[in-house]
């Protein structure tokens, strides 16, 4: 069964800000994959595996809410629903297949085979669904490129069962959604605040699809790109990028009121150490022969190490990694609310 687009209505693209239909209307004059560099790379890793929109829709049973019986919405739906409100927003744009990584797999098992050892089990007796589950799907003509590299349009979302309260009765769901671009050297996502929707609360998959369909359209894609490009022109020191690593292993440790007067910080040691190594070593972003990074490349550093999350807590260091980077950046324009990290 492949993925449709239904419900199109060519009113939605009207509602389009003139920033993102005029990245639109300059990407339909380039190639259909204009300058897309192919990367073996997924957009998280961690602990996940890839999964197609089939298992999840034949393989997997579905969560209930267990003091009712009522029906979560489904991974499967979820995606269903976000292809098709990216179809309405997006017209006539070709819009890739999803890709899908899961993680925290439940098992259980049929009644008939309650008594059975579990090596004695047979495939059908079997039943499984993913706790956590993350997609984007991408809409690959419309690129831009900073710092040499190309970056496509891309949507994508968050479903983590384990922030539902599953042993109660039917109430209201959570999902996460964003658009952004995705990076097609590194397939590191590129997402602000203004592309990225932490809590959607709802009840049904049609006010789902509504409400994805009103960050899509909102969505200013124009002001996002500018500020990226602003992140290549200008640079860190060898002595500046230690600064910060050293002040960021500080940070979890402040005390509360302290951290509340500094941008927030949520990457942790791992992933810090992560941002080191490559900036040795990272054949795309690393320091050049001087040791001087632009924040272009270092922010695609965080990027690149936010990949190490749990599924639930991935968009939003990704979120962060663009909002402390940006900060870093007021820094160097000499904003005293945000020297901290460079003092």
């Amino acid at each position: 069964m492949e993925l449709q687009v239904v419900n199109r209505n060519r009113e939605v693209v009207n509602q389009l800000p003139h920033s993102l239909k005029k990245i639109i209307i300059e990407s339909d004059t380039q190639s259909p994959h204009s300058g897309l560099k192919s990367s073996n790379s997924s957009f998280i890793e961690a602990n996940t595996i890839p999964v197609s929109l089939n298992h999840l829709r034949q393989d997997c049973t579905i969560p209930v809410f267990s003091k009712d019986n009522e029906c979560t919405i489904s991974h499967q739906e979820f995606i269903e629903a976000m292809f098709n409100s990216v179809g309405n927003v997006f017209l006539d744009q070709h819009i890739a297949h999803p890709e899908i990584r899961v993680s925290h797999q439940i098992k259980g098992r049929i009644p008939e085979a309650i008594r059975k050892p579990v090596k004695e089990l047979l495939p059908y007796e079997k039943t499984i669904y993913y706790e956590r589950m993350a997609v984007t799907i991408d809409i690959p003509r419309v690129v831009k490129t900073i710092g040499g590299n190309d970056l496509s349009l891309s949507v994508g979302g968050v479903r983590a069962y384990n922030q539902e309260n599953l042993y109660s009765k039917k109430t209201i769901e959570k999902f996460k959604v964003f658009i952004g671009f995705k990076n097609s050297v590194c397939t590191n996502l590129c997402i602000s605040t203004d592309g990225f929707l932490e809590e959607i609360r709802v009840g049904s998959i049609e006010e789902l699809q509504q409400k994805m369909i009103t960050l899509f359209s909102s969505y200013d894609a124009e002001k996002h790109l500018h500020q990226m490009q602003e992140l290549e022109q200008q640079y860190l020191t060898e002595k500046q990028f230690a600064q910060i690593l050293g002040k960021a292993r500080l940070y979890n440790h402040l005390p509360k009121s302290k951290k509340q007067e500094l941008p927030q910080f949520t990457f942790n040691d791992g992933q810090l150490n992560t941002v080191a190594k490559d900036y040795y070593e990272d054949e795309s972003f690393c320091r050049d022969d001087n040791g001087n990074i632009n924040l272009w490349s270092l922010y695609n550093l965080f990027t690149g190490a936010v990949k190490s999350s749990y599924i639930d807590s991935f968009l939003e260091r990704n979120v962060n990694a663009h909002t402390f980077t940006n900060s870093v950046s007021e820094a160097l324009k000499g904003n005293r609310d945000y020297h901290w990290f460079l003092s």
